[in-house]
């Protein structure tokens, strides 16, 4: 039997009982503990590897500059809340896969193999996001500057100022989002005109394509979305100019709209997008990403505690729900054996490989669902 049968199979028959007994009651769901064992499992000593076949990594993947840089923001998180002294460890580990794709000058690469060579790919895919990402996670580490080691700050902080030449020349809308939440977290009065610039340019993108019932920054709902209001959530944050706070209340009421329907989240499939001029809502099933689910729920977690509204506090446990049954298929997402997390839910099944996107996402929605807070907010500007 699986390992993970168990809990289905609970999930199934409490289904079961609630259509049986036509009772109002709510399936309750326990929040797993904190656990960082497959993220150590997938890690070396030089850093987070890409792919995992069902729970063991797989080398042959290689590493890439987006994994570990969300493992080091989802470490850095653990960190701060446990103060687990081996989180350091993971967190120089990381930090240093960053540095190691810096390039001299300072963009960075994204993929790179198992001989730690930089491989071909880097050179034939955009790499816009992978350095937005990079931002974010940099600019996370400098926020913790207070309890972490001199040397992690410093560094990041070094790696950061040298790669914003490039954000000046950046347009793609989710590498603006990852910037700009770089730069809220390091919280630097000599980068606030660059934060301003580029959420100017959001909402450039927004006053564009927003009309009618579509609220949105595209002409399409993809992946990463919740990032971009939450990126103009956090730009109201850091310079008070009331219409970023405005454009990200409406777009993030109207992808919530699209994505959470009788509290329960189904997040865009990335077997097709949601178009402009589709006259159906999110219907397609399967191709839902453990990613998507936990950016809307760290999203989530920014709006409650800025915005003081309950709402979000109740969308997130929702959300969260996802992750350990609540989902189109009634199957948990989360290996409570392995510690690891599915790569993704399909039309019929659950990808059981456990990755390093979908493990590391589930660990910053979890810890974010502890620590709601964990950001800065207007009384630290």
């Amino acid at each position: 039997m699986a390992p993970t049968a168990w809990e289905n199979s609970s999930i199934l028959h409490a289904l079961l009982f609630h259509k049986f007994r036509n009772s109002n009651a709510k399936l309750k769901y326990t929040l797993p503990k904190f656990n960082l064992d497959h993220i150590q499992n997938i890690t070396t000593d030089f850093g987070m590897i890409q792919f995992s076949k069902i729970s063991e990594p797989d080398i042959d993947s290689g590493y890439t500059l987006d994994d570990n840089a969300r493992a080091m923001i989802a470490i850095c998180q653990h960190y701060k809340a446990t103060k687990n002294k081996s989180d350091l460890q993971l967190i120089s580990i990381y930090l240093n896969f960053i540095k190691f794709c810096q390039q001299k000058d300072g963009s960075f690469l994204n993929y790179v193999d198992k001989e730690k060579q930089f491989t071909p790919q880097n050179y034939e895919t955009n790499l816009e996001d992978s350095n937005g990402r990079a931002i974010w996670a940099l600019g996370y580490l400098i926020s913790l500057r207070e309890i972490l080691p001199q040397e992690f700050y410093e560094l990041a902080e070094a790696m950061l100022q040298k790669n914003l030449v490039f954000a000046e020349k950046i347009y793609s809308t989710r590498a603006i989002a990852f910037i700009i939440k770089g730069l809220y977290y390091q919280n630097s009065e000599k980068n606030i005109p660059l934060l301003k610039e580029l959420a100017n340019r959001l909402v450039k993108m927004y006053q564009h394509e927003a009309k009618g019932n579509w609220m949105w920054f595209e002409s399409y709902l993809t992946y990463g979305n919740s990032v971009l209001p939450e990126a103009l959530l956090f730009a109201w944050v850091a310079t008070k100019n009331e219409i970023y706070k405005e454009i990200a209340k409406q777009s993030f009421a109207f992808l919530l709209s699209k994505i959470i329907v009788n509290d329960t989240i189904k997040v865009i499939s990335n077997q097709g997008w949601l178009q402009k001029e589709s006259k159906e809502n999110n219907r397609s099933n399967g191709g839902e990403q453990p990613i998507d689910v936990a950016y809307t729920i760290l999203a989530l977690a920014s709006f409650y505690k800025i915005l003081d509204n309950e709402k979000y506090f109740q969308m997130m446990h929702n959300s969260f729900n996802w992750f350990l049954g609540k989902n189109q298929l009634n199957q948990i997402i989360y290996n409570p054996v392995t510690r690891g997390c599915y790569d993704g839910l399909e039309k019929n099944n659950v990808n059981i490989n456990q990755g390093a996107e979908s493990t590391v996402s589930y660990l910053m929605a979890r810890i974010s669902m502890e620590f709601p807070t964990d950001f800065r907010t207007s009384e630290n500007l």
